[in-house]
């Protein structure tokens, strides 16, 4: 009896592309047309019970639960034990165990692995076919991207699919996506470099073409130690500081390599701790910008830590590194929108370019996958904060940061601190990311909160006297003023940075309907009603921001072409 073999790194052949080579046997001889036809019949037949056809979905016998972050709730995969032991000796030996209930992030460890790449994975094993990179997936939301070839979220699902195939034993797989990653690496970012690096090293034992190209990269590049510190195992560290010093690479003059000072500010900074970096400041023996410093807090520290450096205002907001990034560059690569608002409110330009041309918008745009962008978000939960990022970017000072409503200018400090507190309770449960962004721009934590039953309590409608108002106030000033400040600072940082938003939460609490904002439990089927109608408001407000936002980008990129052209000089 013939005994089938496993996967082996063999050379990927056509049909590991999506189609079947030539009919044609090993001796030469061509294969019949029948054969051929049964085959991709077979293919088409186990393919249509991985996409679950009504009729065979009693054939399932396991199945895979994927649990992504930001993603609620899990979604399962129903699988067949023997098609997936027939293929994989990994799952082979899983089932033999007596699994049929398995999670993906306890099958795959150290690099997340999503939905879209274990189907990819299932599809490859069920078919023997992979279909192209799956649109809104594996492409990012920059237009002028064109082909989407080695923008961040195509080689995210690439990685993913090669870490999934090493981790499931199915390599050829494997050589396939390390080919496809190696015809690209010339074309992708240095900093996704060292992330295809780090993934190649988990599974090196199948990708060693690809851990050895993107090691010469490295080694190459003007990455510096510290990043690599931070981001790389230390044996591949290692091994690059050793080629660099080989190849006489000098990391003091061609890489930035930071000094005994400037070492001691940066571990004040892991360290949360900004009074010693003030005293090591007070020595005089270096500088924030001389330390890179604000570089160093934006791409490795606490957006609070962060926030308290920028406070000091002893660096240059707009200062380059030793690879020309401003601090708004690294913020953008990063994706934290707090660092990003804090940037831009003390003065940062988003229009600065990297040395490649690229905008602090276009980062952000091209580590974004379309597929997140365009889905609007679920009310009330978390947006993820690549589309945050983007839409303050995308944003420019408004006029609306300067269209106060009547309530936050009041002499009454009672009613001024309940209108902030009820307009600040609507955009945390609507916009949880938005909100979250802005309080930590404002300072709002530590500053005392008014509770919600003692906002009922004093809303209730009943007459008060003079001298009890006069008192209220008076405490309210002594209590209360730093939790009014910075209320007040998210409430004009929203109107900068979401307008239309801003606007239609106006509208709802200038419609007398403050008091459904600070009841967190609505009983009547009224209230229901007219919350569900201020959701969707809110959410055509964001849709709007998001078509302003890309009509913006898209002037600047035709403006910036037009101003290219007209600076050509013709050739004579």
């Amino acid at each position: 009896m013939e005994v089938s073999q496993p996967f082996s790194d063999s050379d990927i052949t056509s049909a590991s592309l999506g189609y079947y080579p030539p009919a044609v046997a090993s001796d030469g001889d061509h294969v019949p047309p029948a054969e051929v036809a049964a085959l991709s019949r077979l293919s088409e037949h186990l393919g249509s019970l991985l996409r679950g056809a009504p009729d065979l979905a009693f054939c399932s016998d396991a199945s895979i639960t994927v649990r992504s972050a930001g993603e609620e709730p899990p979604r399962e995969v129903a699988v067949h034990r023997c098609v997936l032991s027939a293929r994989s000796p990994f799952f082979r030996d899983k089932f033999a165990e007596g699994a049929t209930a398995l999670e993906l992030g306890k099958l795959v460890t150290r690099f997340e692995v999503g939905y879209e790449a274990l189907q990819a994975v299932l599809q490859y094993v069920y078919t023997g076919r992979l279909e192209e990179l799956p649109r809104g997936v594996a492409e990012c939301i920059d237009k002028s991207c064109g082909r989407h070839e080695a923008c961040w979220p195509a080689v995210q699902f690439m990685l993913q699919v090669l870490h999934a195939a090493s981790t499931f034993e199915i390599n050829e797989l494997v050589s396939l996506f390390q080919r496809r990653l190696l015809d690209i690496l010339d074309k992708v970012t240095k900093d996704d470099i060292l992330r295809i690096l780090f993934v190649a090293n988990l599974n090196n034992k199948l990708c060693h073409k690809l851990l050895s190209k993107c090691v010469e990269k490295v080694v190459m590049s003007d990455i510096d130690s510290i990043a690599l510190e931070k981001k790389l195992p230390p044996d591949i560290v290692s091994q690059i500081k050793q080629l660099r010093a080989e190849f006489g690479i000098d990391e003091a003059e061609n890489v930035s390599f930071p000094d005994k000072h400037a070492k001691s500010i940066h571990g004040a900074l892991d360290s949360d701790d900004i009074e010693l970096v003030k005293m090591l400041l007070a020595e005089g023996k270096t500088t924030l910008d001389n330390a890179k410093a604000l570089h160093y807090a934006v791409a490795y520290c606490d957006s609070k830590i962060t926030k308290e450096l920028l406070d000091l205002e002893l660096a240059d907001v707009n200062g380059r590194d030793h690879r020309n990034y401003t601090v708004l560059h690294i913020a953008a690569m990063r994706k934290e929108p707090e660092i990003i608002m804090s940037l831009l409110t003390k003065g940062a330009r988003p229009s600065d370019t990297t040395p490649d041309g690229r905008t602090t918008l276009q980062i952000c745009e091209r580590l974004t996958r379309s597929i997140d962008y365009n889905r609007l978000p679920e009310q009330g939960k978390p947006c993820p904060k690549e589309r945050v990022c983007i839409e303050v970017l995308g944003t420019r000072d408004s006029s609306e940061v300067n269209r106060i409503p009547a309530e936050m200018t009041s002499d009454n400090l009672l009613d001024k601190l309940v209108y902030l507190e009820s307009r600040v309770w609507l955009a945390e449960r609507l916009y949880p990311t938005e909100a979250k962004a802005a309080m930590k721009n404002a300072n709002v934590e530590g500053t005392p909160k008014f509770e919600s039953s003692y906002l009922l309590h004093l809303c209730s409608g009943k007459k008060r006297l003079a001298e009890d108002v006069v008192k209220t106030s008076f405490q309210m000033k002594e209590e209360y003023l730093s939790r009014i400040e910075a209320l007040t600072k998210t409430v004009q940082l929203g109107k900068q940075f979401f307008p239309r938003c801003s606007k239609v939460i106006d509208k709802i609490l200038g419609d007398d309907l403050s008091e459904l904002s600070i009841v967190e439990h609505i009983n009547t089927e009224e209230r229901k009603s007219r919350y569900n109608e201020i959701l969707e408001e809110i959410n055509n407000a964001f849709t709007q921001d998001k078509n302003a936002i890309e009509e913006s980008a898209s002037c600047s990129a035709a403006s910036k072409s037009a101003r290219s052209n007209r600076t050509k000089v013709p050739r004579r």
